[in-house]
């Protein structure tokens, strides 16, 4: 049975921000499939996670792609020869990964072109994060732009847009959003090298940051750490 519901595609780390994205495009009315990158990262935690929340989520379809980003390497996270930082560092983080964010909406985009899909939503944020270029308002802006003109859809009328429900919100307000949407956030994981279980390391630039935003939100951090 067809659904008169809108499409929506949700980029889906298994992290915080994108499972609240997940939620919020859900809690607007939208029918969401979700995506995941097997890019090459440090761990398979992440993708578990996406998994398990699509599962728990019952979005309409959960597909992870493989692009190993691996074999360019230039981030800690996809190069064992990088060592990811643990402590606070000026300008962009080794933690970057060249162009992903652009790879991804790519791929997405061509997913939603599929499915007749008019919405792609991403949990960036340009408030408390690590600086990543491709996080920011203005990228976002020209990857729209460029995509209503890269895509049949959009010539034949159908405009697409990317949707960034968390980009001018703190990491506490984030958090606080998602509870009022029942998201389970023991089911994620955000640490750039989580172990096998999914533990975090607790000490990397995304480790603190969710932290943070836990003490800043009031609320128990129920984080599995190493």
């Amino acid at each position: 049975m067809s659904s008169d519901k809108q499409k929506a595609i949700v980029l889906l780390s298994g992290g915080l921000d994108s499972v609240t994205a997940l939620a919020i495009a859900q809690s607007r009315g939208f029918e969401c499939s979700t995506l995941s990158f097997d890019y090459g990262q440090r761990h398979r935690a992440e993708l578990d996670a996406a998994q398990k929340i699509a599962k728990n989520m019952a979005v309409s379809a959960h597909k992870v792609l493989k692009i190993d980003l691996a074999d360019i390497g230039g981030s800690a996270l996809t190069d064992d020869n990088i060592a990811v930082p643990n402590t606070p560092v000026e300008g962009i983080p080794v933690t970057y990964v060249p162009a992903r964010n652009t790879v991804f909406l790519s791929m997405a985009l061509a997913w939603a072109e599929v499915l007749a899909a008019n919405h792609i939503f991403i949990g960036v944020n340009a408030v408390d994060y690590s600086g990543y270029p491709d996080c920011r308002p203005e990228y976002i802006a020209a990857y729209e732009k460029m995509a209503n003109l890269a895509t049949k859809s959009a010539v034949e009328g159908q405009a697409l847009r990317i949707e960034t429900p968390l980009i001018d919100k703190t990491k506490a307000q984030i958090i606080q959003l998602g509870l009022e949407l029942s998201v389970d956030y023991t089911q994620t994981v955000s640490c750039y090298q989580a172990d096998a279980m999914g533990r975090a390391c607790g000490e990397c630039d995304s480790c603190r940051l969710r932290r943070q935003g836990f003490i800043d939100a009031g609320v128990l951090d129920q984080t599995l750490y190493q």
